[in-house]
């Protein structure tokens, strides 16, 4: 058979990680296989080719895509074109569900097997999506365990996979040693300043993190605070904010390395989403907040049904972490929030305890059993022979 074609997408930060293994470990399989699509620097470097930069696809909010839709359609069109003339072997839809499940349809409808790769929240909101995802995705591969069985329950063909951060990152890690390589103290106390990776985040979280900063340190004036910066442009940006108006606080600002700065810190104060689990799997206690646009939350928040939305709280159907949302996210509420988790930072900690039964629960060699539902799809089409890429 001739090489395997993959195609891909991944909208945003935390798809480029998990496509990345993926990649890798399709790779490790297949070694003349051919990928492209879109993906981060991450998925770039495992040898897809990306037709688009995967920051045109991370929009935050509804409100906020309206102003790119029309860029948005263009590129989903330009895709479809390029995948029906040069046909991929399987499609793969990593999260971004918004854009990637009205790919997977058109694209299944001309034959192409089609993969989703996390699943959007439908046990949360619009519940009524898994019928679409019916109609447009062959298989969908869950992080969580509590997501297969909604899909079982509507007779959707789905593989609960773990989460791959699970295994990336060891069971006990060390906070001295993520400190020396970033050039911090080993005396004092860290907290760190994570408001996202995508400008909205930046926007509308970076200042209520900051003036939280200048408010724990009123109190508590041996604190220092590390914030990592995504890429080189927030890092910019983030530079430029501190500069300006926050040049009084102790805050070193360090591109990239974010899992090395929530190692070496004690508490995390950071915004919903996938660091919200690494940070569960370093065994950090954490502040989780978000905001956005005041439409956006209204519209939301009448949506949502889910009790939670972090996903230490999700994984463990208990509010373990305290999430700060909207209106309340400011410095009398953020601060005293941070001080009580500085007191969680224990290692014999219950918090600790739970967080470890989660990580173990989600160890489950994720890219490898990704694949292994990968392969198994492409031979049930005729794309693959029995018993090749196992």
């Amino acid at each position: 058979m001739s090489p395997l074609r993959i195609g891909i997408v991944a909208g945003e930060a935390s798809g480029d990680i998990l496509g990345a293994g993926l990649l890798a470990e399709l790779n490790r399989r297949f070694p003349n296989i051919t990928i492209e699509g879109i993906g981060g620097e991450l998925m770039q470097e495992e040898g897809c080719h990306s037709l688009y930069p995967m920051d045109r696809l991370s929009v935050m909010g509804l409100v906020e895509v309206l102003s790119r839709l029309r860029e948005l359609l263009g590129i989903r069109k330009a895709l479809v074109t390029r995948f029906t003339d040069e046909r991929p072997d399987v499609f793969i839809g990593i999260d971004a569900p918004d854009f990637t499940l009205n790919l997977e349809g058109k694209l299944r409808r001309i034959g192409i097997p089609t993969v989703h790769y996390v699943s959007p929240s439908v046990w949360a909101w619009r519940s009524k999506r898994v019928f679409k995802i019916l109609k447009t995705t062959d298989l969908m591969l869950t992080l969580f365990p509590f997501e297969a069985k909604f899909y079982e329950k509507h007779a959707m063909p789905v593989e609960f996979v773990g989460h791959p951060l699970a295994n990336m990152i060891p069971l006990e890690v060390s906070q001295a040693e993520a400190r020396s390589e970033l050039g911090l103290s080993q005396k004092q106390r860290i907290v760190a300043l994570m408001p996202g990776s995508r400008s909205g985040e930046l926007k509308y979280l970076a200042v209520p993190f900051l003036e939280t900063a200048r408010w724990l340190l009123k109190r508590q004036p041996d604190l220092t605070f590390v914030m990592p910066a995504a890429n080189q442009q927030r890092f910019e940006h983030l530079r430029e904010l501190l500069d300006q108006d926050y040049s009084d606080l102790p805050v070193t600002l360090i591109l990239k390395r974010s899992r090395d700065v929530m190692t070496a810190a004690d508490a995390i104060l950071l915004a919903s989403g996938t660091a919200t689990l690494e940070a569960l799997l370093l065994k950090k206690p954490m502040v989780v907040a978000y905001r956005m646009a005041p439409l956006t939350y209204k519209i939301l928040s009448r949506l949502v049904k889910s009790e939670y939305i972090s996903l230490p709280n999700l994984l463990a159907d208990a509010s373990l972490v305290p999430e700060i949302l909207q209106d309340e996210v400011r410095p009398d509420v953020l601060g005293p929030a941070i001080e009580q988790a500085l007191l969680d930072s224990d290692d014999s900690s219950e918090l600790k305890q739970r967080f470890i039964d989660i990580h173990h629960q989600l160890r489950q060699d994720a890219s490898k059993k990704a694949v292994d539902a990968i392969v198994k799809l492409l031979q049930a089409r005729g794309r693959l022979d029995a018993n090749v890429g196992f």
